[in-house]
């Protein structure tokens, strides 16, 4: 808990950033279930990224980090990069490690919580201890009262209205196959239950670009391409997490989807059709495209049970939930 409770200030505080315009919560605000509303992240230096936000909620439970990133195992080895990440500059933190250690050190109510919270260490206050201490606040942020919840852990027959038992069926259906991708209890990629590995961490091009018609991806951002360096693996990005999806527009990795009913509209047509500009191009047809992905046909009304099944997976609770928030002794 002191490890938590730590992290929470740490998460809100400018001092994390090369000059002081902005903190973690800068690009994960909890009102938009830890995201920023962006359709690109921009950083504190005013540096604009390719991809959008992720979601923190739940990400407890990941088995990868960031969209695209075989290599992101843990908590700790993600928060380092907005830390310290120089292409694109986040927080822009390198080469400042000395002088945040020493401003942290020089307030009396850091000194006291890192101590509580790190008791056994030499140095109480280190980078690797602000590192830990954020990772613990991170995943203390977790959602589990959607009305899917009640319907599902509570039996609450009313959780859900008819609508969106209807979309939940859908969902869940042969004929839109969402699930494939979208699965388990943080309706994701690969996940930890238990400390056990549910699921391995697929990564899916979904059709949503075929730049020139030569099945690549804007070279801003070609997903996992850019650390595997294999052409295969162009456009390739991690399932994120649909809990609180309704309130973490707009969508996918860069934000070019700019509403719920858009992203449906994008995979019953299989891919995406760009019709003008340098990125233009019929994603449907991209070769590297996953085979999961072939279209289905929705009517109006089936289309709005969906919707209604997907506004059903907020957990409206966490995104006010207090001991989430800023601490009061720190606004």
């Amino acid at each position: 808990m002191e490890k938590v409770q730590l992290g929470r200030r740490l998460f809100y505080d400018n001092r994390l950033s090369v000059n002081g315009l902005g903190s973690c919560s800068t690009c994960h605000l909890q009102h938009l279930a830890f995201t920023d509303g962006r359709p690109h992240a921009i950083g504190v230096t005013g540096e604009s990224h390719a991809r959008s936000s992720m979601s923190l909620i739940n990400v407890a439970y990941n088995s990868n980090f960031t969209w695209a990133s075989r290599r992101l195992q843990t908590l700790e080895q993600q928060i380092a990069i907005p830390l310290f990440n120089e292409q694109p500059v986040e927080l822009g933190m390198a080469g400042r490690e000395t002088v945040l250690v020493a401003d942290l050190q020089a307030d009396s109510t850091y000194a006291r919580l890192f101590q509580s919270a790190f008791p056994q260490s030499d140095d109480h206050v280190s980078i690797d201890n602000v590192i830990k201490a954020l990772a613990s606040f991170v995943r203390s942020i977790i959602a589990a009262d959607s009305a899917f919840d009640r319907l599902l852990y509570l039996d609450d027959q009313s959780a859900l209205s008819e609508s969106a038992l209807r979309g939940m069926r859908l969902f869940f259906s042969e004929k839109l196959n969402c699930s494939a991708c979208h699965q388990g209890q943080n309706f994701a990629g690969g996940q930890y239950v238990q400390g056990k590995l549910q699921e391995p961490t697929e990564f899916h091009n979904t059709g949503l670009y075929n730049v020139g018609g030569h099945n690549r991806y804007p070279e801003a951002d070609p997903g996992l391409r850019s650390e595997s360096r294999q052409s295969d693996d162009d456009g390739r990005f991690r399932a994120p997490s649909l809990r609180n999806i309704a309130v973490t527009a707009p969508y996918m990795h860069d934000g070019s989807i700019s509403t719920l009913s858009g992203v449906i509209d994008h995979y019953a047509a299989g891919g995406r059709s760009v019709d003008n500009g340098q990125n233009a191009g019929i994603g449907s047809a991209n070769s590297r495209k996953s085979e999961l992905l072939t279209g289905f046909e929705l009517s109006s009304v089936e289309k709005n049970d969906l919707l209604s099944f997907l506004n059903s997976l907020t957990d409206h609770s966490a995104l006010e939930e207090q001991r989430f928030s800023k601490p009061e002794d720190d606004r």
